[in-house]
């Protein structure tokens, strides 16, 4: 997604601990994780400007992580059916010690769907990497009867609006001669 920018960048793994805390919201998971992402690279590389991202799935209180495996990804859509799901999508940028960050909630009604139209899902899109077991931005998106977000992208992972924005506040600007499309 960041290439629709333009931007020069490289993906640096932070390898932190993503297990949620005691109490801890989805948006307090993803907040969190997407800071320490941020600043694990960060510390690394203190010149550079580093984004830390990450998105939790969260449906009454429980958060959704990534299934894993066909029998999870059912677990949690029947679960999931017929409710709304929050996915937190959550960005931390840093610069030395210059910090922002932002969770972006999308609003995601899932529609009541048989078990063997969930099975037929799960065999098609294989969503086992992806918060919710919902892969929206491919067949996931039969599963919704409807997606509200300020910003369309956040699902998918990465508020580019929002993202756009807090570029800006470190002077970054994607619509400058300086930044040609590559």
């Amino acid at each position: 997604m960041l290439e629709r920018l333009g931007l020069p960048f490289d993906v640096v793994p932070a390898d932190i601990d993503e297990t949620p805390l005691a109490g801890e919201s989805g948006e307090e998971l993803a907040c969190r994780l997407a800071g320490q992402k941020a600043a694990a690279v960060a510390a690394r590389l203190p010149d550079v400007l580093v984004l830390g991202c990450d998105q939790v799935a969260e449906c009454e209180g429980r958060l959704l992580g990534k299934p894993g495996s066909a029998d999870r990804a059912l677990e949690q859509l029947s679960y999931t059916a017929g409710k709304d799901i929050v996915f937190h999508s959550a960005m931390a940028l840093h610069r030395g010690q210059a910090r922002r960050s932002i969770c972006v909630p999308t609003q995601v009604r899932m529609r009541q769907l048989s078990e063997a139209d969930l099975t037929t899902y799960i065999e098609r899109d294989q969503p086992f990497d992806c918060a919710g077991a919902m892969r929206s931005e491919r067949l996931g998106v039969a599963l919704t009867e409807f997606i509200r977000s300020d910003d369309p992208t956040a699902l998918i992972g990465l508020p580019m609006i929002r993202l756009i924005g807090l570029l800006h506040d470190f002077g970054v600007d994607v619509l400058g001669p300086s930044n040609p499309p590559t």
